[in-house]
């Protein structure tokens, strides 16, 4: 039995760091699910090796007659459960084990029918210690519980403690493949042979006064409705995306002011020349704006002016400057100067879709800046007829 427990106990250390070192992931909180969602069934075979009560004493002390793999105590059965995972880490299940079972009682083996009715907790070790990854292969799963058993042939029932460990391989969304090892502890009388009682001075007390139901299982795990866990919102994340996106509107508005105010001077003043004037629109830097951490242009209201742009620009056969721009305060160096580099190709993709020739166009990336303020006005990319 000690040689059992600790081949169990060296099987999750070793399942353990392989998980750990062959899979990290960075945890997270997981939104709850329904009640429908996250329930499975298990479908197994068991190999089976039964240590009674009545060996101690009698000339079978610790199965050294018969060892635990003897077939004269080995059999086969089967197994099915059906359980629920409430959090990524802990569930429960129902568990049904049988059929055939061999008893080390006498000197003569004897076979009866049993099963055990187990209600179990189960611990996913790999997502309480290394986080939630819904695309990790490997799973280590301890479980512990009680319930009852039943040998059919002669009528009697008995109490029982379970536990043992479980080892599931990911094949899919909805299955998994899984070998088991457990111990069930049963009262003394399910094998149908009353127990040899020993006293408390008596030396060997491994197993004594307990049946022992051991087994090793292979089976099926199917998933069933939503088998993942979802991220919980980042509340905080959300709030700044929407203060970007108000600063960027904010941002556009004034653009669009400024430039209100200064066709109406131009009237004003009365200035004739439309060539000219469609030439200052288009040789001034003409601004897109975007979400926070995004290369995404945040409203493609910005793309009117970069389309005039690219318009001269194909007439008069310029060059043509993409500058791309972070702000300061969010995001490392390194990061933001990535980030302003996407955003200033991302525009220049926008160019050669208007008609621009690749060629014609140069990108530029500052990194994050602070030039305008607000802060969040920064982060956009400006397109300008290259001088």
């Amino acid at each position: 039995m000690k040689k059992f427990l600790m081949v169990l106990a060296f099987a999750g250390v070793s399942m353990c760091s392989f998980a750990q070192d062959t899979d990290p992931v960075e945890k997270y909180s997981v939104a709850t699910n329904s009640f429908w969602s996250n329930w499975f069934i298990q479908v197994g075979g068991d190999f089976n090796s039964w240590v009674s009560d009545e060996e101690h004493g009698r000339g079978f002390d610790n199965g050294s007659h018969f060892g635990l793999l003897n077939s004269k105590r080995t059999s086969f059965g089967g197994a099915v459960a059906l359980g629920k995972w409430f959090t990524p880490g802990l569930g429960l299940r129902t568990k049904l084990q049988a059929w055939n079972a061999k008893s080390v009682s006498s000197a003569n083996p004897s076979k009866f029918k049993f099963w055990t009715l187990n209600e179990q907790a189960m611990f996913n070790v790999s997502n309480l210690l290394f986080g939630y990854n819904p695309n990790r292969v490997w799973n280590v799963i301890p479980f512990a519980g009680a319930g009852v058993a039943r040998n059919m042939t002669d009528n009697k029932y008995a109490m029982l403690m379970s536990v043992g460990l479980q080892s599931s391989w990911r094949l899919g969304k909805h299955v998994n493949f899984y070998v088991e090892g457990g111990w069930n502890r049963m009262e003394e009388d399910l094998d149908g042979v009353q127990g040899n009682l020993l006293k408390k001075s008596d030396d060997n007390r491994g197993w004594e006064g307990k049946d022992n139901h051991l087994y090793a299982e292979v089976g099926l795990t199917f998933n069933l409705g939503k088998a993942t866990w979802s991220k919980t919102p980042d509340v905080d994340a959300i709030k700044a995306l929407s203060q970007s996106q108000i600063d960027a509107l904010n941002a556009q508005l004034n653009d669009a002011n400024a430039e209100n105010d200064r066709l109406k001077n131009m009237l004003a003043n009365q200035r004739p020349a439309e060539t000219q004037t469609v030439k200052e629109f288009v040789t001034a830097p003409v601004s897109v704006f975007f979400n926070i951490g995004k290369d995404k242009v945040a409203s493609k209201r910005d793309l009117v002016n970069v389309e005039a742009v690219a318009k001269y620009a194909k007439e008069n056969n310029c060059n043509v400057l993409v500058t791309g721009y972070c702000d300061s305060a969010t995001g490392s160096a390194e990061f933001n100067q990535a980030l302003s580099e996407r955003r200033a190709n991302r525009v220049a993709d926008h160019l050669v879709n208007m008609g621009v020739d690749r060629d014609k166009i140069q990108t530029k990336a500052n990194g994050g800046v602070e030039e305008i303020s607000p802060v969040s006005f920064n982060r956009r990319a400006t397109v300008e007829i290259a001088k």
